[in-house]
């Protein structure tokens, strides 16, 4: 990857051009926001050497049993989504909780002398720089791994695990107890204090609710540098303000997980549908059942070639004959995808479950396709493709993703002008779509989803190629999202973005609604500086010169 090239700078959508004058001047001295440039060329300016030498001085002050580091940070300008690029000044590799907590209070008490922010990272998954802290200070929870995770077993199981662990290590030890998390994401290697601060949401959300719907108990570090053991019963506030909260209010760095009993295997499905109202039908009529499939999603297909062919290196056909005979070639077409966990002393009667669900939908009889697969395998199935990408050199590209809760009520009206109008040719990538209850959804947590009991989740996860000034390339790909977002709001559809992306109060504002302004009065209260989380750009810290 390269710099963007010069038709790509001049030759730009007008609405990109508006976005970035109006970020440069709503940020000070932002000089890092350059979409679609690699790493390898991202030229990066230091903060001005005097408040470089003054912000290592203050820093190396602090007792830590871990570190700072202030050089060769480049890795904490990036991020999965690859469109900003914000250098920080240190980057704190944490060993104890009390290392976060001394950085963060250290910072408070400097008050507005200070330009400081924190922003916490993960596994740098985040797409629009939301983990990123320009001239601030980032900390790698990821360092936090270490501490120890453990597992309580008996009529309410749960484990207790740090913040920077990632998922797919949870799954691993809490499988040794034959037990894991009810609900989870379609990626794994992502740490539990990035999902629990926006949801947490899969194909198992209909039924548990997203990840944040499965906490027990919270230890917060706020942005005062407080460190505060928060739940449903004990600094009740707190606890349902970091759920969902953007990581405004305080880093998560121990959290309590709800476990259930764990399959040893899945049997996975997929089918085919040629009309959309029948497929969201289904949909809606499985999330809807009581003794449904385990999970349930579904993506959209546009203009594949080939579809059914290359399912088969995973999944083998009911009927092979009539599989041979379907085309997909050039139609939009609604994959569902359901799986049924089971163990192997009970197949004969998960077959037969499965089937009674199947004979109720209505789905094209020759796409059925089935696979058996360990458990494991089916929720890390999303590494596999990562890797392949990897290997290909596909990975580090910007990714522009898009993500809705759209209304039950209008997602027919939502399907027709995106599916039918505006994605006709490609799609750049997966586009997820399935139903979830609202009933399963805590509604004192910060998240805000649409007023419906039934919503969707669209999430359309696109990828651009670098330095193209095609229909692959980032300007088509963003032109594309704008459109998206504009229909939206002007036909008024009550949808609400997941892992939002604004550039003004007011936009967030609007976002939030009528809770703003609970949200706007915990931020006050928790972290009264607008230290704590940047990158979010809902509220920026106020300073002697600002």
């Amino acid at each position: 990857m390269g710099s963007p090239p010069l038709i790509f700078l001049k030759h730009n959508i007008i609405y990109l051009k508006v976005f970035i004058i109006f970020f440069l001047t709503s940020v000070p001295n932002i000089t890092n926001l350059r979409p679609n440039q690699s790493l390898a060329t991202l030229k990066v300016q230091r903060p001005p050497s005097l408040n470089s030498t003054n912000i290592v001085s203050s820093l190396e002050t602090l007792s830590l049993d871990g570190y700072f580091s202030f050089e060769n940070n480049h890795h904490a300008a990036k991020d999965f989504g690859n469109m900003y690029h914000f250098l920080p000044s240190a980057v704190l590799h944490p060993k104890s909780v009390q290392d976060i907590s001394n950085t963060i209070r250290h910072i408070y008490e400097m008050g507005s002398a200070s330009e400081l922010t924190v922003a916490a990272r993960g596994h740098g998954h985040s797409t629009q720089g939301q983990a990123q802290a320009h001239q601030g200070v980032v900390i790698n929870m990821e360092s936090l791994q270490k501490l120890e995770m453990q597992v309580h077993t008996g009529k309410t199981p749960y484990v207790d695990v740090s913040g920077g662990e990632l998922w797919i290590n949870i799954l691993h030890e809490t499988l040794k107890h034959g037990l894991a998390p009810k609900s989870w994401t379609d990626y794994l290697h992502l740490t539990v204090g990035g999902t629990l601060s926006n949801a947490g949401i899969s194909g198992q959300a209909f039924q548990h609710g997203p990840q944040i719907s499965n906490v027990y108990q919270l230890e917060v570090v706020t942005g005062k540098g407080e460190v505060v053991t928060c739940s449903e019963k004990k600094n009740t506030d707190l606890f349902y303000g970091v759920l969902g909260g953007l990581g405004q209010f305080g880093i998560i760095t121990r959290a309590r997980i709800s476990l259930g009993p764990a399959p040893k295997m899945v049997k996975w499905i997929r089918v085919l549908y040629s009309d959309f109202s029948i497929f969201t039908k289904d949909q809606e009529q499985l999330i809807s059942s009581e003794n449904s499939f385990d999970y349930i999603e579904g993506f959209i297909i546009i203009n594949r070639t080939g579809l059914l062919n290359n399912w088969r290196s995973s999944f083998r056909p009911k009927d092979p004959v009539q599989a041979n005979q379907f085309s997909s070639d050039g139609r939009t077409l609604y994959c569902l995808e359901v799986v049924k966990h089971f163990n192997p002393d009970d197949t004969k009667t998960v077959n037969q479950s499965m089937e009674n669900l199947l004979s109720k939908l209505s789905y094209i009889p020759s796409t059925l396709f089935l696979s058996e697969v360990p458990y494991v395998e089916f929720l890390d199935r999303v590494h596999v493709s990562e890797k392949k990408l990897q290997a290909k050199g596909l990975y580090e590209i910007p990714h522009p993703w898009l993500n809705f809760f759209v209304p039950k009520s209008r997602i027919s009206d939502f399907a027709e002008e995106i599916f039918g109008n505006i994605l006709t040719d490609t799609s750049n990538g997966p586009i997820l779509i399935y139903p979830v209850n609202q009933s399963k959804w805590n509604n004192k947590t910060s998240l805000v989803t649409p007023d419906e009991d039934v919503f969707y989740l669209v999430a359309f996860l696109t990828s651009a190629m670098p330095s193209s000034t095609g229909t692959d390339g980032l300007a088509h790909i963003l032109t594309q999202n704008k459109r998206i977002l504009d229909f939206c709001a002007t036909a008024e559809l009550g949808i609400k973005q997941y892992l939002p992306h604004y550039n003004t109060q007011e936009e967030w504002q609007a976002h939030f609604g009528p809770r703003w302004k609970v949200f706007a009065q915990r931020k006050l209260a928790y972290d009264p500086l607008a230290i704590l989380a940047p990158g979010q750009r809902i509220f920026r810290k106020a300073t002697r010169t600002s």
